[in-house]
């Protein structure tokens, strides 16, 4: 390394400028001059003058040894990082040393050196040429860059072996040199469609550096050449009636050029609509057509479909071809018959060979597809004559016509052709058709079952009838028909004349109606009109819509309230009083259970729960008060339950306060009794005789009826229970064969209801068919057989009549 050195001054100066060469990219470490010997400072003292490097932006690219003054290079040094192409490259340095204080200028220049090949920005270039370029067209590459400087930076350009370019250099600045292309000779893109070339850019460096590009021309297509079908004529045979969406071919054409020059779409030559273009559908993209319409070999034989086919160029090229579609014919037609004349009526006494109808037969298909042949069937008095036309049949008679056998013949015709596989048609000749067919009800008689408090207006049943008979023949009305009791139902009974629904125009009520019937009539419409009509029995079943009520006690003001007065010397086990009521449903909704909801001294009186009796249950002591009061709740069975409530005053008062009142009551009673006791012995007089005349009545006529002439419904009288449970029930009798059934209400929910034809609920009571002499009456026999088929609850039997015994429920409960 050398070194200038300049001074100011004897031997030593203040400030002085000193200049060192160096390379760029020397060791670390390397020595780049010795401040202390150019300088003349004393070695020995330089650690105590402090020898250092202070100033300067790249003071970190060099440090300066304190011991023997040397400047040495402590980073890299890269030129071009420092200086770019700026030349020369200078660093600046200050050296400062103290006592004395002093300031020395170095300066450091660093030298290139060939470290660096020239680049290109990329590695690969894309330059795309159009095939019809003229030659000598010049295209401008990216020029290369080299960091080095002055003979070591980019100098020439050099391009691979090839017959189509040339290289052509172009110095734009001292330190630029931009490679152009020059195009000697005419491209096809159809012959050679890419070129592949490399471009070298070398420096003067000895020894020298280069760096490479790689250049891929694309010959951009032009379009010069026009679509090409493998066939200018295509033929196909489809079946007629093939389904929408068959393929039927592919038309392939190719297009030499690329890009939008070398893809091809397909099209309809035909400017104007055609039947062709209405049947297959062309794929614009695939060339493929496919059946999008009904294809009719009865309707055309051959269909010509021309095609064109474009390029997507600029400005497009274009081909054409046809395709000739042939449709071959299926047996898709049945035979078609046309009655042309038809006599409908025929005398019996007709001469054989009387012509019934004149036949017309067609196929519209071919060959054999189309030969059709006519039948009748075996066994018929008719027969078929084939015209002197091919098309023509006669229906002829054949034997003798005999009406008192045969008044009507359904006449089938069948028409088969003689394709494969046959079709056949067939049509009826129907000579006559007569309404004699009444219609029929799908029961007889109809009974239905509905319960009380129904909606009104709502549909509760419905009869149906059906009529042999055809169109207007079978065509059936509904109406009503029959009065109960002076009152026609259609009061409160409608009935769709369309369908046989009836509809109840009035909530009905079990209590006041239990059973009615009456009669639909159905009635066709043919001429005349044929009817038939049908009973329908309907029966009232029971809900629990009454609540119990109170007969005892009753207060003067009608309120469910008594006032009883007993002796306090009772013993236990005395019967107080007894709650009485009544609830007019029947069978668990009429079944009455008594409870104490209310009681002063529970352990001096006791309810029974069936019965409604008060008794005490102990004697009376000296704390027990005077009056008591009790409430008595009553409800039903029914599912759910109904109640009413009674309030009952016990006083209790000692012995002569009872035995006063008593008298008190007697006197009081005396006079009344002594004037009624006359009314009552006239009254009981004549209730026995008109008893024992009832009785006698009912005997004779019970005697005069026959057995199968008695009524089939009957309204029962209320029985007694004997069973002990107090339970009344109301019922509906009615006698069928040797049988008697009576029909008691079940334990059900609201809006349930009962089969019909179930007799789950119905109590079968054997009659006796002949009388003996010496029996009871048969008023006795009723009420011992609805005695005997009583139950004990939950299922009690329960009857009609409104008697009261000693027991409770349904009718009444608590004796009288």
């Amino acid at each position: 390394m050398g070194s200038n050195k300049t001074r100011t001054g004897g031997s030593k100066c203040a400030y002085c400028d000193i200049r060192y060469p160096i390379q760029e990219e020397l060791p670390v470490g390397t020595i780049v001059g010795n401040i202390a010997k150019d300088m003349g400072f004393d070695k020995s003292r330089l650690v105590d003058r402090n020898l250092r490097i202070v100033t300067g932006a790249k003071q970190d690219l060099f440090q300066v040894n304190q011991r023997d003054g040397a400047l040495f290079v402590n980073q890299r040094i890269d030129r071009e990082d420092l200086c770019g192409k700026t030349s020369p490259c200078l660093i600046n340095l200050k050296a400062v040393i103290e006592n004395p204080l002093e300031m020395h200028h170095i300066t450091v220049e660093i030298l290139d050196v060939n470290d660096n090949s020239p680049s290109f920005p990329d590695k690969n270039d894309r330059l795309e040429i159009p095939e019809f370029t003229v030659t000598g067209a010049r295209f401008q590459l990216e020029e290369a860059q080299d960091p080095d400087i002055g003979l070591n930076a980019l100098h020439s350009y050099k391009l691979s072996q090839n017959e189509h370019f040339l290289l052509e250099t172009k110095d734009l600045r001292k330190d630029s040199k931009i490679p152009i292309l020059i195009l000697q000779k005419p491209l096809d893109r159809e012959n050679i469609a890419q070129y592949n070339v490399t471009l070298t850019a070398i420096d003067g460096g000895n020894p020298s550096k280069s760096g490479t590009l790689n250049i891929t021309v694309i010959v951009l297509d032009a379009n010069d050449n026009a679509p090409v079908c493998d066939q200018q004529q295509y033929t196909v045979i489809a079946k007629e009636n093939v389904p929408i969406g068959t393929f039927l071919l592919k038309i392939n054409a190719t297009d030499s050029d690329e890009g939008l020059n070398g893809e091809v779409e397909f099209s309809f030559r035909n400017k104007f609509r055609s039947k062709a273009n209405e049947l297959v559908d062309l794929d614009s993209e695939t060339g493929e057509l496919t059946v999008k319409g009904l294809i009719d070999f009865e309707e055309s034989k051959n269909y010509e479909i021309n095609i064109e086919v474009s390029d997507k160029g600029a400005l497009p090229l274009k081909t054409q071809c046809s395709v000739f579609l042939k449709v071959e014919d299926v047996n898709d037609n049945r035979p078609e018959i046309d009655i042309t004349s038809l006599s409908s009526h025929i005398p019996e006494n007709a001469p054989v060979g009387t012509v019934v109808a004149l036949i017309g037969v067609t196929d519209l298909d071919s060959g054999l597809n189309g030969q059709v042949v006519c039948t009748l069937p075996e066994g018929m008095p008719f027969e078929l004559k084939h015209s002197s036309e091919d098309h023509f049949y006669s229906l002829v008679t054949k034997s003798r016509l005999d009406r008192e056998s045969m008044a009507k013949y359904d006449i089938t015709i069948t028409a088969r052709d003689l394709g494969s596989p046959s079709l056949s048609s067939t049509v009826r000749v129907e000579l006559s058709d007569v309404n004699d067919n009444s219609p029929v009800f799908s029961q007889s008689p109809y009974t239905f079952y509905i319960m009380e408090n129904n909606e009104p207006g709502a549909s509760i049943f419905a009869t149906s009838a059906s009529d042999a008979d055809e169109n207007e023949n079978a065509r059936i009305s509904y109406s009503l028909e029959h009065v109960i009791s002076g009152q026609s139902v259609t009061s409160f009974l409608n009935i769709n004349p369309d369908n046989g629904n009836i509809y109840a125009l009035k909530s009905f009520d079990f209590e006041t109606l239990k059973t009615f019937h009456f009669q639909v009539v159905a009635k066709d419409s043919g001429s005349p009109s044929l009817s038939s009509n049908v009973r329908v029995n309907v029966f009232i079943l029971d809900q629990n819509d009454n609540a119990p009520l109170i007969l005892s006690p009753v207060s003067t003001n009608g309120s469910a309230e008594g006032v009883v007065e007993i002796s306090r010397n009772v013993n236990a086990g005395h019967l107080v009083t007894k709650v009485r009521t009544y609830d007019p449903d029947i069978g668990y909704n009429g079944w009455l259970s008594f409870s104490l909801q209310q009681v002063t001294d529970p352990s001096l009186f006791g309810l029974e729960r069936y019965t409604g009796q008060i008794r005490t249950l102990r004697p009376f002591s000296e704390s027990d008060e005077v009056v008591h009061k009790l409430v008595v709740l009553v409800k039903d069975n029914g599912n759910i339950s109904l109640s009413a409530t009674a309030t009952v005053f016990i006083h209790a008062v000692e012995i002569k306060e009872a035995f006063a009142s008593s008298n008190i009551k007697s006197s009081e009673k005396t006079d009344e009794q002594n004037n009624i006791t006359l009314y009552l012995m006239i009254s009981l007089g004549s209730v026995s005789a008109l008893f024992v005349f009832s009785i006698i009545g009912l005997i004779v006529m019970q005697c005069s009826k026959p057995p199968e002439y008695s009524s089939k419904y009957s309204h029962d009288s209320n029985c007694v229970d004997t069973s002990g449970n107090g339970t009344l029930c109301h019922s509906i009798q009615y006698r069928s064969g040797e049988k008697r059934y009576m029909l008691v209400g079940p334990r059900t929910s609201i809006g349930s209801t009962i089969v019909p034809g179930s007799n789950g609920n119905t109590l079968v009571v054997q009659e006796y068919n002949k009388r003996v002499s010496g029996e009871p009456t048969e008023m006795f026999k009723r009420l011992a057989q609805c005695s005997k088929y009583s139950v004990n609850p939950p299922s009690a039997v329960l009857s009609n009549t409104k008697h009261i015994n000693s027991g409770f429920g349904g009718g009444v409960a608590g004796g009288v």
